[in-house]
């Protein structure tokens, strides 16, 4: 079978192309489909897998890069708002070529959770299972690559602001998910994912650390002192407008923290380093790359 991966030029796309590879899935059975065409043909010089443009927003690439039989990763779209229509499109083009298998990357604890990025995941994973497809659903969690905005603020000014109160976050590394999505579309490729039709992932760290590890963190990467300053919601919002974000900006960032605060993004299920094959990367580590 051929896997099919969208979004293969963005951050988590490449990085599941490249886990295949490392599984041995050979590269002519890899398909990367992006929008830019001038970074697909970088990639496939590359690696050496095939590529195809698939542009959400236009049918007619979805349609031509699809094939009955293929193993489909769609990869959410990274226009708020947008998302629903453009995934609903790769749906029906999947169900028109008659692909054998979708994977889709939706959000951790879709259908119960406070995020409000989570209704179009949810609305989406409605599309999937109305469309007969066999279909693994992908619930990522938090990317600790998330907080590179965190890093600098603590290294130039040496504080970092939160409004999650007691609220933990399990996040794990780019890398973590895409090896955990690899060997889902490897396993289905090679006729031995029985285990994964119908599956809804919950994917996250193995550790869900809080404001004061994160902090403690930094520092230690930093090698500099990083200080905590917890405030509530209204304030937040109140010091990114002083900071300079526009009020829906700084509404919606807050409004992230609000929902860790609750505990949306602190489950630790465990999906994710099974299905990795290894442990998910530490806090530390994640931020040490990335600094």
């Amino acid at each position: 079978m051929t896997i099919v991966v969208s979004g293969a030029t963005g951050q988590l796309g490449r990085r599941v192309v490249e886990e295949l590879l490392a599984r041995g899935v050979a590269p002519a059975d890899v398909v990367a489909g992006g929008r830019d065409e001038e970074r697909l043909a970088a990639l496939g010089e590359a690696t050496g897998v095939r590529t195809a443009r698939m542009d959400y927003d236009d049918p007619a690439t979805l349609e031509a890069a699809l094939s009955a039989g293929d193993v489909f990763l769609l990869v959410s779209g990274s226009e708020p708002g947008g998302r629903v229509p453009q995934h609903a499109a790769a749906i029906d083009a999947a169900v028109h070529a008659g692909v054998a298998h979708v994977a889709y990357t939706s959000v951790l604890g879709a259908g119960d959770t406070p995020l409000s990025l989570a209704a179009e995941h949810e609305a989406t994973e409605e599309l999937l299972r109305a469309s007969g497809l066999p279909v693994t659903l992908l619930r990522n969690g938090w990317y600790t690559e998330n907080y590179a905005a965190t890093l600098e603020q603590a290294r130039a000014t040496g504080v970092v602001l939160t409004s999650t109160g007691e609220g933990r976050v399990a996040s794990a590394t780019r890398d973590d998910y895409a090896a955990a999505t690899a060997r889902v579309l490897a396993d289905v490729a090679a006729g031995d994912g029985a285990e994964h039709v119908g599956a809804a992932y919950e994917l996250s760290g193995d550790h869900a650390w809080d404001a004061e590890e994160l902090v403690a963190a930094l520092g230690e990467v930093l090698g500099r002192e990083v200080t905590l300053r917890a405030v509530d919601t209204d304030s937040h919002v109140a010091a990114l407008r002083q900071a300079g974000l526009d009020e829906g900006t700084a509404g919606f960032v807050a409004g992230l923290d609000a929902a860790i605060a609750q505990g949306a993004l602190a489950a630790t299920p465990g999906d994710l380093s099974r299905l990795a094959g290894r442990p998910t990367t530490p806090l530390v580590d994640a931020l040490r790359a990335m600094a």
